[in-house]
């Protein structure tokens, strides 16, 4: 009994000093060392997949293909101006238009779920995390961006809610600003203004949803597209923050499974919140300085929805081989504990720890290695691969012993 009543009272004063830590993020965090909170931290033998968090890409993909189709029938109207598409950019990450000695890059992109985090850990921990998600959705539509070689000229935003209350929680407001603000700061470009619809019935109340799009150039002898890669060249990746703004919904059903939420804890003593709520990285820096130093590069993939799967989004058929992978955050290891997700699972829906993917020839590989490491980046970048001739398409990962085809990916 004696020993009981102490268990108990080791467990609890262990569950104060997380609130504690909590409520003052200065505090020096701990690492948890009670056997008992992860006991109670588990779910059932059921898997829980993407799909029964509430994104099935089954629905999703046709819907694009067909918008694909039909928006191919309005590229005629450009020529009203003047201009005239890069028809190989449908289907790409950015629409590319040909306006004479360059392309002007045209992206929508946005947050997904993730504010949704920010709000709980508001309640929880009295703590704004909407700077972060604000950063968030810049990188969602800059990297898009990056992927064809473009670099950001001027990006807008777009914040609708269900009541225009929401506003008038300044401190949050002028958080979300300075996110934005310090997001564009990063990408270089200008924040050209946006748009603050109150749409009373269709979005909850008490919710945001934050997007944005983006113009961008980029000069036709620099110009990334899926059409470029070829047999040999080399695949670099470039690590990611965490989960940085896709997957959320798993991860959200999840917290909802942990006894305290997202205030639990991971082993690095950081609460599961905190980490999930980590801003995406923005790889412009990187970009631009490769083309400065002229590096020559054939394509680009951000690595978002669709997870690795991704890596095979050009049209032409390709192996993509991965030797190497890079370490994965510790918040997708309780993710795929609670969840029940293979390693299959996990990496054709999270980004696994690989932010951003570059094809490009060898020589042109080393060289980017060797510019990355004078750059002082907050991200590292694995030569992890490469490009091999086939009859059709594959990404392997090799140290997972993981093989995605065609069939897993139909996005154009």
């Amino acid at each position: 009994m004696q020993r009981r009543l102490i268990l108990i009272f080791l467990y609890e004063a262990d569950k104060m000093g997380r609130v504690f830590d909590f409520l003052f993020p200065s505090s020096k965090v701990q690492p948890p060392d009670s056997p008992v909170f992860y006991r109670e931290a588990r779910m059932g033998d059921e898997q829980i997949t993407y799909k029964d968090a509430g994104v099935d890409y089954s629905n999703l993909d046709p819907f694009k293909r067909l918008a694909q189709e039909s928006a191919r029938r309005t590229a005629d109207y450009l020529e009203r101006h003047g201009y005239r598409e890069l028809e190989a950019s449908r289907g790409e990450s950015a629409y590319l238009i040909d306006i004479g000695d360059r392309y002007l890059a045209h992206v929508e992109e946005g947050l997904g779920t993730k504010n949704l985090v920010a709000d709980a850990m508001l309640k929880l921990a009295e703590c704004d995390y909407y700077a972060s998600v604000a950063i968030d959705t810049v990188a969602m539509i800059v990297n898009d961006m990056l992927t064809v070689g473009a670099l950001p000229v001027s990006l807008a935003m777009h914040a609708a809610v269900g009541d225009d209350a929401w506003f008038t929680n300044e401190a949050r407001t002028k958080s979300l600003i300075e996110g934005w603000l310090r997001a564009c700061r990063y990408a270089h470009c200008a924040w050209g203004g946006g748009e603050t619809p109150t749409l009373k019935g269709i979005v909850n109340p008490e919710a945001i949803v934050l997007s944005g799009s983006g113009v961008g150039f980029v000069r036709k002898d620099q110009i990334m597209l899926g059409s470029r890669i070829c047999a040999g060249d080399a695949i670099v990746i470039l690590t990611s923050s965490g989960i940085h703004a896709n997957g959320l919904s798993l991860a959200r059903k999840v917290a909802e499974k942990l006894p305290e939420s997202y205030l639990h804890r991971l082993p690095s003593g950081e609460t599961f919140g905190r980490v999930l709520l980590r801003p995406t990285h923005i790889y412009a820096r990187l970009i631009h300085a490769m083309q400065q130093a002229g590096i020559e590069c054939h394509y680009g993939v951000n690595i978002t929805g669709h997870g690795w799967r991704k890596l095979m989004r050009a049209s032409q058929p390709f192996n993509y081989v991965l030797d190497e992978l890079p370490p994965v955050p510790e918040e997708f290891d309780l993710i795929q504990e609670m969840s029940k997700n293979s390693d299959r699972d996990m990496y054709g829906t999270f980004n696994m720890g690989g932010g951003f993917a570059l094809f490009l020839p060898q020589d042109s590989a080393h060289q980017l290695m060797e510019l990355a490491a004078t750059l002082k980046l907050s991200y590292k970048i694995i030569y992890a691969g490469r490009v091999e001739a086939a009859e059709r398409k594959r990404v392997v990962l090799v140290p997972k012993d993981i093989e995605y085809t065609a069939e897993d990916l139909q996005v154009r």
